[in-house]
């Protein structure tokens, strides 16, 4: 844990109607001074939204009474197999699927739904390994019946940033943010800001935040890629998992003005282990622990959390002792009871890892690893009964069903089999 101030870049808001674009290099010493000022401005142009309206994975799946969701599937469309977000109807009783509909999307390889589950976005994930760094990824808004599963087109902004691969919406439902990673060291990685108005569309980004810096492995940290934004269980802080820069970023979450929209916490960040490339974070229901992927050496972090502060406590391998394949830590979601805590791990791998979780600390103990049945698996769900784990496998278009035993946490070895070309993400919402 370190107290050092990051050093960061900040995008003045945009208006819908041109204007010139202004960057401002704020040093550590003014850093907090210049970042409140700055984004005080954008949040007097942000749009209302009702505290309704505020999107969670979790509340979009709570329980159905009936035990059927809508399922939502995120893919990526490059390879010209998908044609972008896919709707099922899911009976977790039974495990029987029916499809409902689909929404054409560029690469939507990840979705979340509003509270009032009216409305999905999608990242559009642009421009990806090949493309030029001058173009500049997507958010997509769609309206969603789930009645009968049909996405209605809404409307499309720039991310303010290459390659979006993450969202999140703040707590009171008025920000959507997206996390930036950006294969292109330049403009590198960032998380943006968005104001979503009272109908389900997106404004343009009031706020951009670029980090600076990077870690050890070449060619994959030479500059910062930011992998995720998340906050806090009490909706105070917001935290952004910088893969590029093994940093954790930490910032307060201020709509009443006081500090702007974000501002600096004590400690700044909390450093990760060199070359380890943090991905995903999540916190546990009580709001007391926290956990965290790294990807490139493939192992979860255990935190203990308090306002706004992340203390490591200990860290366990995704990864079989003595394997010298090619590794790549993904996903991780606890299961609906907190008992269990999963995590997909990729490259030569291929699977999903479970841990049981130490009611008294937090911490962490193998149970045991579970091939994926495919190649390169990324995001997974676990229905709220807990009773069923569904999992992507990217590169062999295929999405797997394993039943789940809720008690001791194991998987089926009998999954149902869905194909669809190159899955990445599953949000499942209850129709009634």
């Amino acid at each position: 844990m370190h107290s050092v101030q990051p050093s960061v870049m900040v995008e003045t808001p945009r208006n819908t109607a041109p204007r010139a674009s202004h960057k401002f290099a704020v040093r550590p010493a003014a850093w907090a001074k210049g970042f409140a000022m700055i984004v005080s401005l954008a949040a007097s142009q942000a749009f209302a939204q009702t505290p309704s309206a505020t999107a969670s994975s979790v509340m979009a799946a709570s329980a159905s009474a009936d035990g059927v969701y809508d399922l939502l599937i995120g893919t990526y469309t490059g390879s010209g197999k998908s044609e972008g977000i896919y709707v099922y109807r899911f009976d977790t009783k039974n495990g029987d699927l029916t499809r409902l509909a689909s929404a054409q999307a560029v690469n939507p390889s990840y979705l979340i739904v509003s509270r009032d589950r009216q409305y999905v976005y999608a990242v559009n994930e642009l421009p990806g390994d090949n493309g030029p760094a001058s173009q500049r990824g997507g958010i997509s808004a769609f309206h969603f019946d789930r009645q009968s599963g049909q996405l209605t087109f809404l409307d499309k902004v720039s991310s303010a940033g290459n390659d979006p691969c993450y969202l999140a919406i703040s707590p009171d439902g008025r920000y959507l943010l997206t996390a930036n990673y950006s294969v292109a060291a330049n403009p590198g990685g960032s998380f943006a800001m968005f104001p979503l108005k009272s109908n389900g569309e997106v404004g343009p980004s009031v706020l951009t935040v670029h980090h600076e810096g990077g870690g050890p492995v070449k060619g994959r940290q030479d500059n910062s890629h930011v992998h995720s934004t998340v906050f806090s269980p009490d909706g105070r802080y917001l935290f952004a998992q910088d893969l590029g820069a093994d940093k954790v970023y930490a910032y307060r979450y201020t709509p009443d003005g006081s500090r702007g929209l974000l501002g600096p916490t004590d400690t700044r960040y909390t450093t990760i282990k060199p070359g380890a490339g943090p991905r995903h974070l999540i916190f546990d229901a009580s709001g007391t622990h926290a956990y965290l992927t790294t990807e490139m050496n493939a192992s979860v972090i255990v935190f203990d959390y308090r306002d706004g502060k992340l203390t490591p406590v200990q860290s366990v391998s995704m990864t079989a002792p003595g394997f010298k394949g090619k590794i790549g830590g993904g996903a991780i979601h606890l299961s609906p009871d907190g008992r269990f805590v999963y995590a997909t791990n990729r490259g030569d791998v291929n699977e999903l890892v479970t841990f049981a979780v130490d009611a008294s600390n937090g911490h962490l103990k193998l149970v045991g690893r579970h091939p994926t049945l495919g190649k390169t698996p990324r995001e997974f769900t676990i229905d709220p009964s807990g009773r069923w784990l569904i999992v992507g496998n990217q590169d062999s278009d295929s999405v797997y069903f394993f039943r789940r035993d809720p008690q001791t946490g194991e998987l089926a070895s009998d999954p149902k089999r869905l194909e669809i070309g190159s899955p990445v993400d599953f949000k499942l919402v209850s129709p009634s």
